[in-house]
């Protein structure tokens, strides 16, 4: 009888992993992560996500702890005006070569950020059927002119996208790391990002490095005063912890340049602080 794999996939009887086999795989996930993964290249936090995405180089990583080998099979669904592929990935075990798990991907070129290109010059914009072209407005005010993609340029990126998809799926899938990893959401765009939240707040990088480093970079004490009372206004209504916390901690090492106490009722503040 073959020795059974520690923490593996394939269990040595025809029935069920016993309760500490499950342990030991969702350890073992857990420990890749920590000691080989890398942030935002391996895996990475989507602002609105309440758990880490996981990406194709992740999945690739634990693929090679688990041995699991892929197998692609790839449905065309295209036509002449649209690249479009659906893709199952079978996980096998490349020991034994027992089917372990499937994951379903698929693209097409009729995505908003494939369907769309700017549009080279302004002589190509207008001689472009209207059919096949927009101005595209943005949330600052700004637009630009676009026109339709040609599917069969962006074929082959379509169906390694569609791979990736499912590779992940199944990955996730076959070693249960759902529950550590989200999947996809990186190919969202950022308007539809906020519906894959739980509804818990979520950090704002952008609002925290504005306010940090402009209390960082104020002159004097009276403008430090200033930027206090002008990024409190700005962070408090949207219940940001994270932001205020930075902010503050980055307020008061500023102050202390000036040798002045902190800005005046910080401390008063703080203990009454509540998020709107």
């Amino acid at each position: 009888m073959p020795r059974r794999e520690s923490a593996g996939l394939v269990a040595n009887e025809v029935n069920r992993f016993s309760v500490s086999e499950i342990r030991d795989r969702v350890n073992l996930v857990q420990q890749v992560m920590k000691a080989v993964m890398q942030k935002d290249t391996h895996y990475g936090t989507i602002p609105g996500t309440p758990k880490p995405t996981l990406y194709k180089p992740g999945a690739e990583q634990l693929c090679v702890t688990f041995r699991i080998a892929q197998e692609y099979r790839i449905e065309d669904l295209s036509d002449a005006l649209v690249a479009r592929f659906r893709v199952i990935c079978v996980g096998r075990h490349q020991v034994t070569g027992t089917a372990l798990g499937e994951g379903a991907g698929e693209c097409s070129s009729a995505e908003e950020k494939y369907k769309w290109r700017g549009a080279v010059c302004t002589q190509e914009f207008e001689a472009t059927p209207e059919t096949m072209r927009r101005l595209k407005f943005y949330k600052n005010g700004d637009k630009k002119t676009q026109v339709r993609t040609e599917a069969a340029d962006l074929s082959n990126t379509i169906l390694k996208m569609a791979c990736k998809r499912a590779m992940i799926a199944m990955t996730l899938n076959v070693t249960a790391a759902s529950d550590i990893f989200t999947q996809d959401i990186e190919d969202l765009p950022e308007e539809l990002r906020a519906h894959e939240s739980t509804g818990a707040p979520v950090s704002d990088p952008a609002l925290r490095s504005k306010w940090v480093n402009a209390a960082k970079a104020a002159p004097d004490a009276d403008a430090l005063q200033k930027v206090w009372t002008d990024g409190l206004a700005e962070i408090k209504p949207t219940g940001d912890m994270t932001a205020y916390d930075e902010f503050k901690a980055a307020v008061a090492a500023r102050g202390t340049d000036f040798k002045k106490p902190e800005p005046k009722a910080m401390a008063d503040f703080d203990a009454t602080y509540t998020p709107e």
